[in-house]
């Protein structure tokens, strides 16, 4: 289903380059811990050549095409995207972890629909935005998360497109190769070369993207700490920047709610993509005189939530995406036996290889909290 290559170069003005450093780094399958292929490290030279490749780009072929020729392109991409869904699904569950019944189902077609939409909409900006200026930016540097590698690709890339500017991706480290599978199609389709190019590489790659002088926009998706490193970065620049960062979400139950559907809600906000979702439901309040029924419920549904290998399309909660995120979980997880909260996990067998985390449920945490902040 899924052909890998032994070892993967940047994606720059519509070529395949091996890293100036000639340095290279392993993504890992987070479900039985084994070596998928080697990734090319950008350093700095490597991103001053990607941003002057999509310079280049920019002014001389892509910023002179009509809209409705650029949403051809797009046309192009989406429908080479929906033929490959299939190859793009596994790669996405084998690099990430996430069940492949969501990678299938949601992150795949949703990642298509996006590019058949702005494809839609490159030659209808002007009728859109009646009376006003239409003008692109120039060049954009982009920076995804690791937990919905294509899609959040997808979300930057696309519009980006469409509206006439050209793309340096960043992906994150361990999610590479849908974002360079996505630069095979782009060759596939005849996007014309620099328009979009596919950096691979750590936390300095994409620092070296962020402070570049001649990137117009920067657009991040990722930790609330990483983001203000950005904000500062770009402070009195002209670049544009768009930062979607994480959040601690919270679930309200009152008594008058329907219990058993508040409750699948429950566990689809938290538990879904193995809870690596920016608004993921991570917090619970529920009213006094229901709180006792709804957490029997929830205790009870936790108990036929399958934790496995997530290529099984049986599978509920996947892998956890990389070693050093399993162990922020488990982290935070001791903290909260420390500071005195009820923890519920149901009895299951986790495999033996990979890393994975039963779902796990707290309680009585306003009191512990109070307690620990007593003890202080």
């Amino acid at each position: 289903m899924v052909q890998l290559k032994d070892q993967y170069e940047l994606f720059i003005n519509g070529q395949w380059l091996a890293p100036q450093a000639k340095k290279y780094f392993a993504t890992i399958n987070p479900s039985d811990e084994s070596h998928l292929s080697n990734i090319a490290w950008a350093t700095e030279v490597d991103v001053d050549l990607a941003v002057k490749a999509a310079r280049n780009a920019y002014e001389n072929v892509w910023s002179k095409l009509s809209g409705a020729e650029r949403g051809k392109y797009l046309f192009r991409i989406a429908r080479l995207m929906q033929e490959k869904a299939r190859e793009l699904a596994v790669l996405e569950t084998l690099d990430g972890g996430k069940p492949i019944k969501e990678s299938r189902d949601i992150d795949i077609p949703l990642a298509c629909n996006h590019f058949f939409y702005y494809a839609g909409w490159a030659d209808k900006l002007q009728e859109a935005f009646a009376g006003q200026p239409i003008a692109s930016l120039g060049v954009a540097g982009q920076i995804t998360p690791w937990n919905f590698p294509l899609l959040m690709l997808a979300w930057k890339i696309a519009p980006a497109l469409a509206c006439g500017n050209t793309v340096v991706l960043k992906p994150a480290e361990t999610t590479s190769l849908t974002a360079l599978k996505f630069a095979e199609i782009c060759q596939e389709a005849g996007l014309p070369a620099g328009v979009v190019n596919i950096i691979t590489g750590y936390g300095d790659t994409g620092a070296a993207l962020v402070v570049h002088p001649d990137v117009n926009k920067i657009a991040f998706t990722g930790s609330t700490a990483v983001g203000k490193q950005i904000q500062k970065a770009c402070i009195g620049t002209d670049k544009k920047l768009t930062l979607e960062l994480g959040g601690k979400s919270a679930n309200i139950i009152l008594e008058d709610a329907p219990i058993d559907q508040a409750v699948e809600g429950v566990i689809n906000a938290i538990f879904y993509n193995q809870g690596h979702v920016c608004c993921a439901g991570s917090r619970l309040y529920v009213q006094e005189s229901i709180a006792a029924q709804v957490i029997e419920k929830l205790k009870f549904r936790l108990q036929s939530i399958y934790v496995g290998n997530p290529l099984d399309k049986n599978t509920d909660i996947g892998a956890i995406n990389s070693k050093k995120q399993l162990e922020t979980i488990e982290k935070y997880i001791s903290l909260g036996r420390e500071e005195g909260a009820e923890i519920y996990q149901p009895a299951c067998q986790l495999p033996s290889k990979g890393y994975y985390c039963l779902p796990t449920l707290f309680t009585d945490v306003a009191q512990s909290a109070r307690i620990a902040q007593e003890e202080i």
